[in-house]
């Protein structure tokens, strides 16, 4: 297996795992659960509120299931070519998150929203190994592959 399909299969197991926690044990406070959020216990006491966060949990679970499943079929059928943009696009979705999430978890982290404290910085350096573990697959890649 080549260095960018073990980059994304590493990266499809660890989404499946998330998958897994936001549709089975939403309130979880490990992967994507979002047990972290105070509000989220908040929620159960307003039903309407609760169901509203349900459903966007689901809602953030389904989409990221579309993002396994395409990913699947482009390790199952992709050539290289496929598979280095995929990296690409992988590289530069997940940056997307340092525009909004980052800063709103950040502002929810000093707020005091969010237990643990300080749990924003751990999952922007976690995203930022997801950009840096791609980067590096992409960099390998490229060296090994040049004027191959």
């Amino acid at each position: 297996m080549d260095i960018l399909s073990t980059a994304i299969a590493v990266f499809l197991v660890m989404e499946t795992l998330n998958i897994c926690i936001l549709y089975f044990y939403p309130n979880s406070r490990i992967g994507n659960g979002v047990g972290v959020f105070k509000a989220y216990d908040v929620s159960r006491s307003y039903p309407e509120v609760h169901t509203l966060v349900n459903y966007l949990v689901n809602w953030v679970a389904g989409t990221k299931l579309i993002f396994v499943a395409l990913l699947i079929v482009i390790l199952a059928t992709g050539g290289t070519t496929t598979k280095l943009f995929a990296v690409v696009a992988l590289i530069l979705s997940i940056l997307s998150f340092f525009w909004r999430l980052f800063p709103a978890i950040r502002k929810m982290d000093s707020d005091g929203w969010i237990t643990p404290k300080g749990y924003s910085r751990t999952l922007g350096v976690m995203i930022a190994c997801f950009v840096g573990g791609f980067a590096a697959a992409l960099a390998i890649y490229l060296i090994i592959n040049v004027g191959a």
